[in-house]
């Protein structure tokens, strides 16, 4: 009896936290459209600052194979210089304002887009000098060629770095491997970076950076009224639209038959052997991602809890840490396991690895483990939206993502709705054993 009443007790206090989260979490308002841009507002009153996020469709899977790096070098120039109509802003006239008005305005750039991230005191005064300066930035770089040669050499020596560190090269590698001939395949060299030019840099802005690219999420201590005069004084210097962009090719899932060349092994000076296995995978929107997401927990994203840390761990101790997940983006997405381990453990490591995947997607999950990997993942949600700063990422990915704009409200009920033959069927949906990418980077018979 007691037993029972201890579980009806859990079970009530989970729901209790379930419908708790549920009920504190703050609507998205979409604003209205401004030059082609979408916008999108969560309002909290807790701080008086306020956090904002433009998204640009301006990643680098849009750079050419010549020149791979220049979207990275297009947004991280912006840093450093700017015309205003009071002439030219330097670096350093552009760094000094942005320590006197106590803020942060920094750009970067992943596969699918480049980003600006602004946070600022929300007072009215100091807010619009900060979004006035973005918005300069934004609108109307310099791009001083002296600057750009010395991020090229800075560049240039982080690359060289790179290749001797194995986890960016088992990574580049992996990469390459997985995506095959769609642009997030491609990775920056010495040559590439040497490629670029000012006139390239103004001309993937002109190209890229305008209104119909781009989504502004805001969080903080702002009105409606005051978010639209924000994301209208961001574009002052945004054209709405500009040339035609040639399309992407089509983003292929791993080929339905069996790969001929699975496994690339790359001889690496190193006391530990890198191994990655994967192949491409869901889309954020795609309705088998919570599935997927619950599964992955079971697998090998719940840390010590996981399947893959018990048998590769636990059992056989061939590795400290063992992972997987999911990686979905809006137009691609891979799966990725890895693990380091000693060189002369690498294929038994690998059979390890690769037998319990195996048999993750064969055999799905049990029900002991479906209860507790909802129950972590629920009881965690409300740490990765506990401040302005992570609600902007969910806001952010959510318009990213076209998501609905209740996907935070509804995630946990999300969660707590997937079943263990739901899992079963995603994962052999998705993910296949002889159509798995693998990478293993170390020193043989060492």
């Amino acid at each position: 009896m007691m037993t029972v009443l201890k579980q009806f007790s859990l079970i009530s206090f989970l729901l209790f936290n379930v419908l708790s989260v549920a009920h504190a979490i703050l609507p998205i308002e979409k604003l209205d459209s401004f030059k082609g841009a979408q916008a999108y507002l969560v309002q909290t009153k807790t701080l008086p600052m306020v956090d904002i996020e433009v998204s640009i469709d301006a990643g680098d899977r849009y750079d050419p194979s010549a020149k791979s790096g220049l979207a990275t070098m297009t947004a991280g120039l912006m840093n450093y210089g700017a015309r205003s109509n009071k002439g030219i802003l330097s670096e350093a006239q552009i760094a000094d304002e942005i320590a006197d008005l106590g803020a942060i305005i920094g750009f970067s750039v992943s596969g699918e887009r480049a980003t600006l991230r602004i946070r600022s005191l929300s007072r009215k005064d100091l807010r619009e000098r900060v979004v006035q300066l973005a918005a300069v930035m934004l609108g109307s770089p310099s791009y001083d060629a002296k600057v750009l040669e010395r991020e090229k050499q800075r560049m240039t020596t982080a690359l060289l770095e790179a290749q001797t560190k194995p986890e960016s090269v088992l990574e580049r590698n992996f990469r390459k491997s997985v995506y095959g001939t769609y642009p997030l395949a491609l990775s920056p060299t010495v040559q590439t970076v040497a490629n670029v030019s000012v006139t390239d840099l103004h001309q993937f802005h002109k190209q890229f950076y305008r209104g119909d690219r781009m989504i502004i999420s805001i969080v903080g201590d702002v009105s409606r009224v005051e978010a639209v005069e924000i994301v209208q004084n961001l574009l002052v210097k945004i054209p709405q639209s500009g040339p035609e962009i040639a399309k992407l090719p089509e983003f292929e899932r791993s080929p339905v038959e069996p790969l001929s060349q699975r496994e690339i092994n790359i001889p690496f000076d190193t006391q530990q052997a890198h191994l990655a296995m994967g192949m491409t995978a869901v889309t954020r929107s795609n309705p088998d991602y919570f599935p997927l997401l619950v599964g992955n927990y079971i697998l090998g994203g719940g840390g010590f809890v996981s399947r893959l840390m018990a048998e590769v761990r636990e059992k056989k101790g061939l590795a400290y840490s063992v992972f997987s997940y999911f990686s979905p983006g809006k137009d691609a997405g891979i799966f990725q396991a890895g693990l380091q381990t000693k060189n002369d453990q690498a294929a038994l490591a690998l059979e390890v690895m690769s037998s319990t995947i195996g048999n993750f997607i064969t055999m799905g999950a049990n029900p002991e483990e479906l209860v507790a990997a909802k129950s972590n993942l629920i009881n965690g949600y409300p740490l990765r939206i506990d401040n302005n700063r992570k609600l902007l990422d969910n806001v952010s990915s959510i318009a990213w993502n076209n998501l609905p704009l209740d996907t935070m409200e509804t995630w946990a009920a999300q969660v707590e709705a997937v079943t263990l033959d739901q899992v079963t069927a995603a994962f052999q949906k998705y993910l296949a054993m002889d159509r798995m990418k693998i990478v293993v980077l170390g020193a043989k018979n060492k």
